[in-house]
């Protein structure tokens, strides 16, 4: 890693790329769009500690090829791994020709890993399995993805521990849902509405349909 500033100040240092512990996933275009070089700035300032670049959607479908295939490159070039994020659940209902292509097209534009999401639809056991060895074969990395769809009923007693977030101190919960979460360094909880108001970084998708 390159020397940072202010380096006389300690902080919880990570191993170097490519790592196995401490990974940075960030969200590439999705919610807003994401060129080469607003990613040209952010990894030359923060690039050491972002690992992977996931895109979601199937926005990349809708770019150029030679655009898409530069902000692919540009992430390689500062080791950062490109996933596809969930959009495979779309193409099978385009028929077993067009997850055969769609496989082969996101190993040639050069994504590192492919999402098999079932956010939205329920996959077989076994055609799961053969999804993910077939992504195998091709040379990519699987990443199945285990989604569990709860009622706001559900959650109405349980207390999720969230680890990547921090409340400030002596955060006031905002009575806006009646879920909760307990964040493990202050242990402070905070009503799920608050959450998406407040905290909208923290990468926990537990609202019924969300991603």
């Amino acid at each position: 890693m390159s020397e940072r500033a202010f380096s006389f100040l300690r902080v919880n240092e990570r191993e170097g790329k490519p790592r196995t512990r401490g990974i940075t996933e960030i969200r590439g275009p999705y919610y807003t769009p994401l060129g080469k070089r607003y990613l040209e700035d952010l990894l030359e300032t923060m690039g050491d500690y972002v690992d992977s670049l996931k895109f979601a959607g199937g926005s990349f479908t809708l770019m150029p090829k030679p655009a898409l295939k530069e902000i692919i490159d540009l992430a390689h070039r500062s080791n950062v791994l490109v996933s596809t994020g969930g959009f495979i659940e779309h193409v099978l209902t385009q028929g077993a020709e067009a997850v055969h292509r769609y496989i082969q097209e996101c190993r040639d534009v050069g994504f590192d890993i492919l999402e098999i999401s079932s956010g939205f639809i329920t996959i077989p056991t076994d055609d799961w399995l053969r999804l993910v060895e077939r992504v195998q074969q091709v040379g990519l990395k699987a990443k199945p993805e285990v989604v569990i769809q709860l009622s706001m009923a559900t959650l109405r007693p349980t207390c999720f521990m969230v680890t990547s977030a921090r409340a400030p101190p002596r955060a006031a919960p905002i009575p806006t849902s009646n879920a909760t979460f307990s964040f493990v360094d202050q242990s402070t909880e905070i009503s799920a509405g608050a959450i998406r108001a407040r905290y909208s970084s923290v990468l926990c998708s537990v609202f019924p349909g969300s991603r």
